[in-house]
């Protein structure tokens, strides 16, 4: 019987090579599905945080912003309270330059009281005899007033004419002889603005010229500062008889109720004296200082002294040319030129000018 021969590539073989290169397959594609599985849960995460970090940057760049917009708030606070503070130093420094000169007018003005003090005696006896003169004349006037009586022997003003104007100056310089103590007295209450040394002056001159005035005479008595006013509880330009005492208090008490504000339009008043009819006689006018705007308010918020002589020139044009102007001045400080132009004016109508002291009358 014929052997068999063998051959290394018997169907066994095969079999064994298939089953092992197939078992290879099948370990590398369940390998491989691990790896894409893995993969996947791998890329997700990281997905994940790339989002997150997304939201976070987002909300880090509006978080940004905000802060920016709350910096620039507070640097623009900043700047406007460094102005404030630099505007508070400023009106710091000012009250204290103003209060170094109150504290020296009152060292001054005790010292002024303290030789005033030693004075007394030496002038009571020549008030007396001034107050027993002034009874003595009382009968020939409208009005009396207390004081040192009858000066017409020392200032020339003679109070005369059928129709008597008398006008007093109400602006705020006529609280104080110094722009600082004008503005220093312009913020202080009514009653004490009343009680300025300088308008009480002027309210006391104001009674004397009227105690001064002739019994057959009439009279209208004004005020102005932006407006002119009549002290007679009715409108401008009704002349009232010297002798009717009671109006004369009315005025008078109207007067000492005034509080002295705001600017001076000399031109309103010579309008209103220049409407009156009969024209006056004499105008008795009590001020200060040139007026410091015309018609209008002045459109800056200073005026030079030029700009007070061109306002003074066109009040002037206002004035009747046949009517005296008698001037009684109490000079205020930084209007140099008043003077001489009150004083040039009463010259060429055929008034008076007096500046008197402070004692008077």
């Amino acid at each position: 019987m014929p052997r068999r021969r063998m051959s290394v590539f018997s169907m066994s073989f095969l079999d064994v090579m298939s089953c092992g290169f197939g078992a290879v397959i099948l370990i590398f594609l369940i390998i491989n599905h691990e790896s894409s599985e893995d993969a996947k849960t791998y890329n997700q995460d990281q997905l994940s945080e790339v989002r997150l970090l997304d939201y976070q940057v987002q909300q880090g760049e509006k978080d940004l912003l905000a802060l920016r917009e709350q910096l620039e708030e507070t640097l623009q606070n900043l700047a406007q309270s460094q102005q404030s503070l630099a505007s508070i130093e400023e009106d710091v420094t000012r009250n204290q330059t103003a209060l170094a000169e109150l504290d020296a007018i009152s060292a001054a003005e005790r010292e002024s009281q303290d030789e005033l003090s030693s004075d007394i005696e030496a002038r009571q006896e020549e008030l007396d005899r001034l107050k027993a003169q002034n009874e003595a004349n009382a009968g020939n006037r409208a009005r009396t007033v207390e004081g040192e009586g009858d000066r017409q022997y020392l200032t020339g003003l003679r109070i005369g004419g059928k129709h008597i104007v008398v006008a007093i100056d109400v602006s705020a310089s006529m609280l104080d002889d110094t722009i600082v103590n004008v503005l220093i007295r312009r913020n202080m209450s009514d009653e004490r603005r009343r009680a300025a040394p300088k308008w009480q002056r002027a309210i006391r001159t104001a009674e004397w010229i009227v105690a001064q005035l002739p019994l057959d005479a009439e009279f209208e008595f004004l005020t102005f500062n932006t407006e002119t006013t009549s002290l007679l509880g009715e409108e401008t330009g009704n002349w009232r008889p010297v002798s009717d005492a009671r109006a004369l208090d009315t005025a008078i008490d109207t007067l000492k109720e005034k509080v002295p504000e705001e600017g001076t339009s000399m031109i309103k008043l010579f309008e209103v004296i220049g409407q009156l009819s009969p024209l006056p006689d004499n105008v008795y006018l009590v001020t200060d200082s040139l007026p410091t705007q015309g018609e209008r308010e002045p459109r800056r918020t200073t005026v030079s002294g030029r700009d007070r002589m061109d306002l003074f020139r066109a009040a002037l044009r206002k004035l009747p040319k046949q009517v005296p102007l008698n001037v009684i001045m109490f000079p205020m400080e930084g209007d140099p030129q008043s003077a001489a132009a009150f004083w040039n004016v009463a010259r060429t109508t055929g008034g008076s000018y007096i500046s008197p002291s402070r004692d008077w009358p």
